[in-house]
């Protein structure tokens, strides 16, 4: 048995109840084989893979809060620090009642990948609870942002652990955890990211990740001789990333036609209204079928199970953005036939393992999370540099370097592929581009 397969019958036994980890450390190691038998016996010898599928840490701990009844209610929350080989841990907190520590270490384990692509100096982590804002008042959410931070707060800094927003986790919650992590440690630093523009937050933040996912594209496309203009795309989601991927591929004159929630979601053929969108859930926080109400050309689809959704229409460009395995093989095969060509992840592991082979298999350009979607947090690093700095960059400036930034992941993760014979495998270059620039840190700071 070579030295990946027994790392991952290694990971696969330890942590058989956590699948989303065991899925995204199954695709990783499978990717890097070329990298391992390479360089096996250094990497066994130094147990690499062994010490970047094990977090140097993970915390978890009990959450109390009072609601708006006065009742107490208990969440549980987590913070796994996957690794600190080139920078202080960094990787969003998710809210969301699907969080487990399985959830938390899938995703600490792709930030190692995905942070080190963006060629800033930080390292992976993850955190979150499974406690659910929809529904809660401003102060039931203080009152949990409080009671969570207090406790974490005895784990980050601003040259230790920087945390950032994700799932359920935007300005609002934020602004309440950094007022109380600035109340408990009596300190004003940039501990958290995706802060508020009045207290050291940094323009363009907000649209990172979906702009920074356009970018990206934008340059697949053009590297193919081909042009994103005139293209018409199927975005799945309506949170912050899908929102600004939308508004960005129709400033580089795309067309997208879907956008999805919980609930359901809307084909609309004239194109998707960015400001209508915005509206609905940004401000009024409300499902999509406010949008189809407040526009005639919409079409609006209750969720049912077995349905294709966003994934079963004419469409050249597909970005998934919502979450998790939202896109199955039998999507990937309605969207091959369908006649899709280029298919980059907006949020973190949103395809399954099948469909990615799929779309690689009929000539699909597909780019994984890990590139895709590295704006966000890309960004955030560049708050982090704003913070230290005590400066507040122009949009425009954050912008360019976000741009560049993306534009250099792409060309990173192709030469990667080119140089391991895998030529047009985007997840593969990926994996080893981020791969490699761990692990040369962490060899040479020895073992810890």
């Amino acid at each position: 048995m070579g030295y990946v397969d027994e790392v991952l019958d290694l990971v696969s036994k330890r942590d058989a109840s956590q699948p989303e980890f065991i899925q995204a450390v199954t695709e990783v190691l499978n990717s890097l084989r070329p990298v391992v038998e390479k360089n096996e016996e250094l990497y066994r010898k130094n147990a690499i893979l062994e010490r970047i599928t094990e977090p140097d840490r993970q915390i978890m701990f009990r959450v109390p809060w009072v609601d708006d009844n006065g009742q107490v209610q208990v969440n549980r929350g987590f913070r796994v620090q996957f690794n600190n080989a080139i920078g202080p841990y960094k990787g969003g907190l998710r809210l969301h009642p699907s969080v487990n520590l399985g959830i938390i270490k899938f995703l600490g384990f792709e930030q190692i990948f995905k942070n080190s692509l963006t060629t800033l100096p930080i390292g992976g982590g993850k955190g979150g609870s499974d406690f659910n804002p929809k529904g809660k008042s401003d102060r039931e959410i203080m009152a949990f942002c409080q009671s969570f931070m207090t406790e974490l707060a005895k784990y980050i800094g601003a040259d230790i652990d920087v945390p950032a927003g994700d799932i359920g986790t935007g300005a609002r919650e934020i602004g309440f955890m950094f007022g109380q992590y600035k109340r408990i440690k009596n300190l004003y630093e940039g501990v958290l990211t995706g802060k508020g523009l009045t207290y050291g937050g940094s323009l363009a933040r907000t649209q990172a990740t979906g702009y920074g996912l356009l970018y990206l594209t934008e340059e697949l496309i053009k590297c193919h001789s081909d042009n994103i203009a005139g293209k018409t795309v199927a975005v799945s989601g309506s949170g912050n990333v899908a929102i600004y991927a939308i508004e960005k591929a129709q400033q580089l004159g795309a067309k997208v036609v879907t956008c999805s929630d919980s609930t359901g979601w809307i084909y609309d053929e004239s194109g998707i209204d960015v400001e209508l969108l915005k509206e609905v859930k940004e401000v009024k926080r409300a499902r999509l079928t406010e949008y189809a109400a407040a526009k005639p050309s919409a079409q609006y689809f209750e969720k049912k199970n077995g349905e294709h959704g966003v994934w079963q229409y004419k469409v050249d460009v597909a970005l998934p953005c919502a979450t998790q395995n939202e896109l199955d093989l039998e999507d990937a095969k309605a969207l091959v036939a369908n006649g899709v060509k280029y298919v980059c992840e907006g949020a973190n592991m949103p395809t399954t393992i099948d469909a990615t082979e799929y779309f690689q298999a009929n000539g699909v350009c597909f780019v994984g999370g890990k590139a895709a979607n590295a704006g966000g947090v890309a960004t955030s690093a560049l708050e982090m540099s704003q913070n230290s700095e005590r400066l507040s960059w122009t949009f425009e400036e954050v912008d360019s370097k976000l741009k560049k930034i993306m534009v250099g992941i792409y060309h990173n993760i192709d030469e990667a592929a080119k140089e391991y014979g895998m030529e047009g495998n985007y997840v593969a270059g990926a994996n080893i581009a981020g791969f490699k620039k761990v692990v040369e840190a962490m060899l040479a700071q020895g073992v810890c």
